[in-house]
C-alpha cells in the first residue's frame, strides 16, 4: 500500500512580511541562500515596491523572477 502526501504551498507569498523560511518554501527556484539575500536586501532598503525589484537581489534573475512572479504579493 502506497500512501501519498500532498503539501500545499501558499497561493500567494508575501515577499515584504514573510521569513526566510516562508520564502524558501514558497517559491520555486527559491532556496534558502537565495531566500535569506531577498531578506537582506529588504531589511537594507526597506519594503519591496514592486515584485519586478526582485531582480535587484543577487541571485535573482528574469529567468527566476518569471518563475515566482505570479504567487508573489506585496501586501
Amino acid at each position: 500500500k502506497v500512501i501519498t502526501l500532498t503539501l500545499k504551498k501558499p497561493l500567494k507569498i508575501n515577499i515584504n512580511t514573510s521569513t526566510v523560511a516562508q520564502i524558501a518554501h514558497a517559491l520555486q527556484g527559491i532556496g534558502i541562500h537565495k531566500a535569506k539575500a531577498i531578506v537582506a536586501y529588504r531589511e537594507a532598503y526597506g519594503n519591496f515596491t514592486s515584485v519586478d525589484d526582485l531582480v535587484e537581489v543577487k541571485g535573482i534573475g528574469n529567468t527566476i523572477l518569471t518563475q515566482v512572479k505570479d504567487v508573489i504579493t506585496l501586501e
